[in-house]
């Protein structure tokens, strides 16, 4: 199958599940409500592992809604067209409802609300690593010949929902604010419990500790990688190669040292530095 793109905005879109009156109406339209809760990510940060947390949360730590229905209907992605649509008109407040856009896609009516976003980053050289594994299983991306290849698309900004950079820097801009949270996927490997408990804060939503023990049981990467309703096995195959799924695939920090030559490294490295300089962020992989 052919993978197409459309610009939006001078960003890269599937068409196989986006299209340009979607995005218009999100920003243009589109009523964000005060007690909203938006998981915000560039692609391959941990948005599922994130989903399955807030999953959890929500339900005080009861794994029956994770079993039973598909990540995607628990927690809608709010830019998809189609049945997404649906999923997420049909959310009750208070909705959650996960994203890839960047800032200047998103709906305008945020800014003038009181709703939540947690964004979750992830090292860029592991966001890279992880999309090239994608892209060979995934018809929202095009199939790279080389990683190489992909490593150059991804520094330039020519791979879906945009430049890395640009994604995370502009996002930045909301740090401050008391409805943002900004979490990375190397707080949750290093300290998951800690940052659930900092989730629930900001979400004011404590949980006794036995009920966060059974958040961490159950989004834990072997728990959700045998769990078809969260390890993306219930994606339609147009959308994946489900034969060749290996979506789960590691769950690890710092994989990209096997994947990157040291000239890779620094040239990234090099790249990082020069576009990250002015961002007055420290993050867990600087």
């Amino acid at each position: 199958m052919d993978t197409h793109y459309f610009q939006h905005k001078g960003i890269c879109f599937a068409s196989l599940l986006y299209s340009q009156e979607r995005l218009q109406y999100l920003e243009n339209e589109f009523h964000v409500r005060d007690d909203d809760v938006y998981l915000v990510s560039y692609p391959k940060s941990g948005t599922t592992w994130m989903i399955e947390i807030l999953s959890l949360i929500c339900r005080n730590g009861d794994v029956t809604w994770c079993r039973e229905v598909p990540n995607f209907m628990r927690i809608p992605w709010l830019d998809v067209g189609g049945i997404g649509v649906k999923l997420v008109d049909e959310v009750h407040s208070p909705r959650f409802l996960a994203s890839h856009l960047p800032i200047h896609c998103f709906p305008k009516s945020l800014f003038s609300s009181k709703a939540k976003i947690i964004y979750i980053a992830r090292s860029p050289k592991d966001v890279l690593v992880s999309l090239y594994h994608y892209a060979h299983m995934s018809y929202l991306m095009k199939k790279p010949s080389s990683f190489d290849e992909l490593m150059e698309d991804f520094l330039q900004g020519r791979v879906p929902f945009g430049s890395w950079f640009d994604h995370i820097k502009g996002w930045m801009q909301m740090k401050d604010k008391k409805n943002f949270l900004l979490v990375t996927y190397e707080d949750l490997k290093q300290d998951q419990r800690g940052t659930i408990k900092k989730i629930c804060t900001f979400l004011e939503n404590e949980l006794e500790e036995q009920a966060v023990d059974l958040v961490l049981e159950h989004s834990s990467f072997n728990s959700m990688k045998k769990n078809n309703m969260s390890n993306n096995t219930m994606v339609p195959d147009y959308i994946m190669d489900t034969k060749n799924n290996q979506f789960m695939r590691k769950g690890i920090i710092g994989d990209w040292k096997n994947h990157f030559t040291q000239e890779q490294k620094e040239y990234m490295d090099s790249i990082y530095h020069e576009k990250m300089k002015a961002i007055d962020v420290k993050f867990s992989w600087d």
